[in-house]
């Protein structure tokens, strides 16, 4: 078996999602005395710490792991292994009425990992984002997600538009999500397979992405009001898509 990198987690739901997780590697893990009373409470039918390496901290010993991203512990902190990259390819066979949220250059590990939270609560069948602006090993990241990083498949690839090509070539349609649109998203059937195209808070879709796009589409809001966060946005979505299906 290869030996994958290792990385720091914290956060109740973060720790505990990942000891759940069948899939994923816990190497070791620091809880307080307090912390560890929960996990069992909290799983009775199963010992969640069997075999694993338990080390007790004061919740002041446990702060020097989140310090550097300022983040609640609340009581845990593990270290895990990566689990393994699906393959987008070997995913779609066979599978029909996917839809799937891209990210093009949206970088926040909070913003991304509150995403992953809504996609996960409202069956979104995989998140595509790009290998080198994902924050993978983002304790803030794993937080914010608050355990959905264990519930959602996240396909990392090297390039955005090459993979957008190859999904519409394997007939999924494109939805690129931008202000300027006139299309209400609530105005589309969402059947079949789709990728709901999100840009950076900044930017918006980058202009040669756009050209991988079918259609653009806005959510319909107070003209007043110049954007809603893109984790919000992405949320009314998700909600209103897992609806409809």
């Amino acid at each position: 078996m290869t030996q994958k990198s290792s990385f720091f987690i914290a956060g109740r739901h973060a720790v505990i999602e990942a000891l759940r997780n069948p899939e994923r590697r816990v190497i070791k893990i620091f809880l307080t005395e307090e912390s560890k009373k929960n996990i069992h409470k909290l799983n009775p039918h199963k010992n969640l710490l069997k075999e694993l390496k338990v080390f007790f901290k004061t919740k002041k010993e446990l702060d020097k792991y989140c310090r550097s991203e300022d983040i609640l512990h609340q009581g845990y902190v593990a270290e895990i292994e990566h689990l393994d990259n699906p393959e987008l390819k070997e995913f779609i066979k066979d599978k029909n009425n996917l839809t799937f949220v891209c990210l093009d250059e949206v970088t926040d590990p909070r913003n991304i990992g509150s995403l992953i939270r809504s996609a996960a609560s409202f069956n979104i069948d995989g998140l595509i984002v790009k290998e080198r602006h994902f924050p993978s090993e983002s304790k803030l990241l794993y937080k914010s997600a608050s355990g959905c990083m264990e519930h959602l498949k996240i396909f990392q690839v090297s390039n955005i538009n090459t993979t957008l090509k190859y999904l519409r070539d394997k007939n999924f349609w494109i939805y690129g999500f931008t202000a300027s649109s006139d299309n209400n998203f609530t105005n589309v059937k969402w059947n079949g397979n789709n990728v709901l195209l999100f840009g950076s808070e900044g930017h918006g879709l980058n202009k040669h992405t756009k050209k991988y796009t079918d259609f653009a589409v806005k959510i319909k809001m107070n003209k007043n009001i110049e954007s809603l966060n893109i984790s919000n946005s992405a949320a009314i979505v998700f909600h209103h898509i897992n609806q409809q299906k």
